[in-house]
């Protein structure tokens, strides 16, 4: 059987792992892979409490929220992404940094 410690577990391995990816990596795409990753965490974790702590539908109704947060980051994220691309030629954070003057 599937516990609410199981479900964290999970849920803790993919805010690591999108964590890392974000603080590792240099490409604009990989980063905004790593914010989708932490923000399914952060679903998850409302379906597992919602679950197992008291059994409400407020809980899935966040997860909904996240997720459409999380498709409007991406798509408003990709756009500025693909502009970026056809001014800069390149995805990297560096080159990003220098559009701040």
């Amino acid at each position: 059987m599937i516990t609410l410690s199981s479900y964290l577990m999970i849920s803790l391995a993919l805010f690591l792992s999108g964590l890392v990816v974000m603080i590792s990596r240099k490409n604009i795409i990989a980063i905004l892979l790593g914010i989708e990753l932490i923000l399914n965490a952060a679903a998850l974790n409302f379906v597992a409490y919602t679950r197992f702590v008291n059994d409400n539908i407020e809980g899935h109704i966040m997860s909904l929220f996240i997720i459409v947060i999380a498709a409007a980051e991406a798509a408003v994220g990709l756009g500025i992404v693909i502009r970026f691309f056809q001014m800069r030629e390149s995805i990297h954070i560096d080159d990003a940094a220098q559009l701040q003057s």
